[in-house]
């Protein structure tokens, strides 16, 4: 007699393999729901944080294009007794001689004078103004604009006009320039001739109020001396603009040109280093946050793992009756490992979604170029594949362990 053929069981296909995996989880949402959102909530960090250090990194360099990264900055340094370093009135016009320099344009400031709203203002509550004298040429080199009324001219740079930076009218209380607007400063009255936008590249002028050097030198004593005789005090710092394509070899010799008695008392500096420094140093600050996303993924891991652990507990009849019926313990262990699998992957379906979601809308109210990067989606979906897999490893092996008979005992 001939014996009986070795059955060999049938595989499941995809679609069976995804509807058996899906039965805990449709039976159970509100639980597969809960255990989800850990993961969730750990994919959307991971994929905002991504999100929105690319988009605000790309803001930020595009406004870097915008503004240049050709402009130079020489500042008076300190001497070797520690005190303040005076640059020579002749500096901005011997940089201006350099072939590769554009433009010039220096401020000075203006010691031992402050600027209040009326003088009525207590003088201790000076707001952290400084005021500068300025060259007329400097909104064009530091590349910044008029927000309201109108720039130093040779006829104004003269007289007590003053143009406020953008923070220094914010801290004024004016918003714009009306016909006789004021302004106490030293011991007299200026009138505003202008607020300026903010300059990027050059932060201190938000802070600042401008006066032509005529000016600061008739009413507000900012003189120097030469031969005897009295002219306009000396720069403080200089913006240089160069050719882009010249600007390392131009920094190099600037502090010469600008002190050849003692070049060490020139600090020169580019702006826009400090910019992308910025930009780069954003990154620093993902890793905490993507370490906050890291720590949700491990508490959404250990929520799958608990309830693929509670669902064998409690599918043990089913588990029983499949194996009764011929299923083997490799369908049995495909089926819980795809059902926590499935539950991760949701979770972080959902988590890339809302993740992609948060970055639209905050970059949008940024004025930021929108970014996500191929990374933050596709590791927030691999992480989740990975979590899913983790987790359900141990319960799923652990159900496949189980012997019909004793599975069959809670029937």
């Amino acid at each position: 007699m001939d014996a009986a053929p070795e059955l060999t069981p049938a595989r499941l296909s995809p679609g069976d393999l995804a509807r058996v995996a899906s039965v805990g989880l449709r039976t159970r949402r509100l639980r597969a729901a809960l255990s989800a959102l850990g993961i969730a909530i750990g994919v959307a960090a991971i994929v905002a944080v991504l999100g929105l250090s690319s988009s605000s990194q790309a803001g930020l360099l595009a406004e870097i294009d915008r503004l240049g990264t050709n402009l130079l900055t020489v500042t008076n340094g300190t001497t070797f007794t520690g005190q303040t370093a005076q640059l020579p009135l002749a500096a901005p016009a011997m940089i201006a001689r350099i072939d590769p320099v554009q433009s010039v344009a220096d401020t000075g400031s203006v010691s031992n004078v402050n600027a209040y709203r009326t003088p009525l203002i207590p003088t201790i509550n000076t707001n952290a103004l400084q005021v500068q004298a300025t060259s007329l040429n400097l909104p064009n080199v530091i590349a910044t604009t008029l927000a309201h009324g109108r720039f130093l001219n040779p006829a104004t740079a003269s007289q007590p006009v003053a143009v406020l930076g953008a923070g220094a009218a914010q801290r004024l209380g004016i918003d714009r320039v009306y016909p006789g607007e004021r302004i106490w400063l030293g011991s007299m009255w200026f009138y505003i001739g202008g607020i300026l936008r903010p300059a990027v590249l050059a932060p201190e002028i938000d802070s600042s109020v401008l006066v032509g050097y005529p000016a600061a030198q008739r009413y507000l004593d900012y003189y120097s001396a030469v031969s005897g005789h009295p002219t306009h005090g000396q720069p403080t710092t200089i913006y240089v603009r160069a050719q882009t394509s010249r600007v390392r070899p131009v920094q190099s010799i600037l502090a010469q040109t600008a002190y050849p008695e003692y070049p060490n008392q020139a600090v020169v500096s580019q702006p826009s280093a400090a910019l992308t420094a910025r930009a780069q140093a954003q990154s620093a600050f993902n890793g905490l946050f993507l370490g906050l996303g890291a720590v949700a993924l491990v508490v959404g891991a250990v929520g799958v793992a608990n309830i693929m652990i509670i669902s064998v507990l409690e599918r043990r009849s089913e588990i029983g009756l499949r194996r009764a019926l011929g299923a083997t313990k490799a369908q049995i262990r495909i089926q819980f490992l795809s059902e926590a699998i499935i539950l991760a992957l949701v979770g972080g379906a959902v988590g890339v979604a809302a993740g992609v979601a948060s970055t639209i809308v905050y970059a949008s109210t940024k004025g930021w170029t929108i970014v996500i990067p191929a990374l933050a989606w596709a590791g927030g979906i691999g992480a989740a594949l990975a979590i899913g897999a983790l987790a359900g490893l141990m319960p799923a092996i652990r159900a496949a362990r189980l012997s019909p008979t004793e599975a069959l005992r809670t029937v």
